[in-house]
């Protein structure tokens, strides 16, 4: 126990900072999509199986060919659940941040469009929606730089936010090595944004979440109805609401194109928000304005 361990158990602990969110906001609600679809493991993309995480066959098997179930669900998410979700994104007028995997992106010039038209914010989610724990430190880093560059060229900026997922050890040295995202969110473990120090450098970490997530339609012992996922948003949006009172906090939600754009599931996301919009006090916001408003205001703690 006497050795350095890598881990802050501790965090901020009974000492909160004294947050003041624009407008006297008690709390900031960030709601991302992941738009995925196209980058998943594929043999066509060059892997050796198909990709088994986060589709409708919960448990499902990698197999060493193509697996057209598991592509054609996949497809959906960018074939119409991307337009269920982005139009009424726009109905209710709610600012959104990507996170926009490269490879995926390429595959849909339309999509894009309409992600620049809309002034969302793209933030990057790596260069391929694959696992990369056992991924060579090289590759990942090449991967990185894909990712970037793909993005630059596409929107005509380089992303200032990233999201691997399924990250690696090496994840995060990576991306404070690269030195150019004003914000990191491949971590869950605050309501509150925080910075990670390695050296002289320091990152802005922003963390995501995935229990407000609809990856929980897709796993064991997860939401299997609208009512659950929206109880769950409600009740988690309520909770922070009635503490940001005293003490303002952050809370994220997660969205996915091929899950909660199913006609099925998408009535549990416009009850959230119609629920939000009618409550005072709350700064619906995109990642990048929470790292922009933390890096000015609280650099320092």
């Amino acid at each position: 126990m006497k050795k350095k361990y890598p881990r802050d158990m501790v965090g901020y602990g009974q000492k909160l900072p004294k947050v003041k969110w624009p407008n006297n906001a008690k709390l900031a609600l960030q709601i991302v999509l992941n738009y995925e679809e196209g980058s998943e493991n594929c043999v066509l993309h060059g892997d050796k199986t198909s990709e088994v995480f986060l589709s409708e066959i919960i448990g499902a098997q990698p197999i060493k060919g193509r697996h057209i179930n598991m592509e054609s669900l996949y497809e959906y998410g960018s074939r119409r659940g991307f337009w269920r979700i982005h139009e009424l994104f726009q109905e209710k007028k709610i600012p959104v941040t990507i996170f926009g995997v490269g490879m995926a992106l390429e595959r849909n010039q339309e999509v894009c469009h309409a992600i620049k038209e809309s002034d969302y914010e793209i933030a990057s989610h790596g260069w391929r929606w694959i696992d990369y724990q056992k991924i060579p430190k090289a590759t990942e880093k090449k991967h990185i730089q894909l990712a970037i560059q793909s993005i630059k060229k596409i929107f005509g900026q380089r992303p200032l936010g990233w999201y691997t997922g399924r990250c690696s050890p090496n994840t995060r040295d990576l991306i404070i090595e690269e030195g150019g995202f004003l914000y990191d969110s491949d971590s869950y473990s605050d309501d509150l944004p925080y910075w990670e120090i390695r050296g002289k450098k320091k990152q802005l970490i922003i963390p995501y979440t995935l229990d407000n997530n609809d990856m929980r339609f897709a796993t064991n012992q997860g939401f299997n109805s609208g009512d659950q996922f929206y109880t769950y948003l409600k009740d988690s949006f309520d909770a922070l609401y009635n503490e940001g009172s005293t003490s303002p906090k952050m809370m994220s939600v997660g969205l996915h194109c091929r899950l909660i754009g199913r006609p099925g599931r998408i009535q549990s996301l416009r009850k959230f928000l119609d629920y939000v919009l009618k409550h005072q006090e709350v700064w619906i916001c995109k990642r990048i304005d929470i790292a922009k408003y933390w890096i000015k205001h609280y650099s320092n703690i």
